[in-house]
């Protein structure tokens, strides 16, 4: 019986008082976890620390990370369970995306390539 996977989008706010190396490795470890549990990586995007909107156990600074990913639907609640039980992870928010969603995502993806290739050019130039 063939599983049919999804795509999803999981975003993720570390506590931004561990160090660097600690949420580093978060990031890898949670990577890990969901291809080791039948999923496959798009793209893993780290925007960095950054202002809470309001305080999360008092904490007013977060790391954010957003990841796009396929898996099979039976893997997320054990994901999101293993995210519930590490305290260094304040919040998190996975979303199933629909075909819009994706489109809209390659959209974005095609023109922000397109933006750093043409960014490049100009500079090769000066």
């Amino acid at each position: 019986m063939a599983t049919n996977k999804n795509t999803y989008e999981l975003t993720y706010i570390v506590n931004s008082v561990i160090s660097d190396e600690q949420v580093k490795d978060m990031v890898s470890r949670i990577t890990a976890y969901v291809t080791e549990n039948g999923g496959d990586i798009i793209e893993v995007d780290e925007w960095g620390a950054r202002r809470l909107a309001f305080p999360i156990q008092k904490k007013r600074n977060g790391y954010y990370v957003n990841m796009y990913f396929t898996a099979p639907g039976d893997m997320i609640p054990r994901l999101e369970r293993t995210l519930e039980i590490d305290d260094n992870i304040l919040r998190y928010l996975t979303l199933r995306m629909d075909p819009k969603m994706v489109r809209h995502y390659e959209a974005t993806k095609t023109k922000r390539a397109a933006e750093a290739e043409a960014t490049e050019a100009e500079t090769e130039e000066a």
